[in-house]
């Protein structure tokens, strides 16, 4: 008899709502985005999971090789690159394949993440932390199988990119844009001065896009893929 698949939820959470992909029993569903007036009426909140992968979009993060880092200087090493009110809460994650370490704060002024978190449960009944999008970016290098590997995250006016060839980790950032095409500004932007070329490369998607803008993206990449 074959062993039961695990069971397995992934949710994306902004400040204007939230997405989330489920894979059960060999089967897969993407919502789409929704608002956040219907999560307590989202029927796959309403079970357990095997595993369960909660994400905010919060452009609070930065990468810091961990040869740099201490716990004492999280905080500094966050307030560096992005501005920190006194009442943000800084926390980190590392990164073992890369050898550096997420700094990060989940305090955007948003309790719907939190909210999700201690719905959602695993199959054991516990509640799983929330994790910064860009650690799953990062994460997520390895489902590419490419030699250039360009992941891409855009919700509420901010681009989350992750860039890297083979092993080698060579951007990982964010930017603010205003809308998609601007998004794709700082795409094209990097992959110049990386001098990638984007006609022989695949991007790939982690969070739903309309149709337009991927249908955009398929005029300048080899291919487009959601992960």
């Amino acid at each position: 008899m074959n062993e039961k698949e695990r069971s397995g939820i992934s949710i994306q959470v902004s400040l204007s709502g939230y997405s989330f992909a489920v894979d059960d029993e060999g089967r897969s569903f993407v919502s789409g985005w929704l608002g956040s007036d219907r999560i307590f009426t989202t029927p796959e909140f309403q079970r357990r999971y095997d595993e369960v992968n909660i994400s905010l979009f919060t452009p609070k993060c930065a990468l810091v090789p961990s040869h740099f880092f201490s716990p004492e200087s999280a905080r500094a090493s966050l307030s560096e690159v992005v501005r920190l009110r006194d009442t943000d809460a800084v926390e980190y994650k590392e990164i073992p394949g890369l050898g550096a370490v997420l700094v990060y704060s989940n305090s955007i002024d948003e309790s719907l993440s939190r909210v999700i978190s201690q719905t959602v449960l695993t199959t054991e009944g516990k509640q799983v932390p929330v994790y910064p999008e860009m650690y799953y970016l990062l994460c997520s290098l390895d489902k590419c199988s490419d030699y250039n590997k360009i992941i891409v995250s855009y919700r509420d006016g901010y681009l989350y990119l992750v860039i890297a060839q083979g092993k080698s980790l060579l951007l990982c950032n964010v930017y603010e844009a205003v809308d998609f095409t601007t998004a794709e500004y700082f795409i094209f932007l990097a992959l110049k001065k990386l001098q990638l070329n984007p006609e022989i490369s695949t991007v790939s998607l982690h969070t739903p896009v309309s149709g337009d803008e991927e249908m955009s993206l398929y005029r300048y990449f080899k291919s487009v893929e959601s992960i």
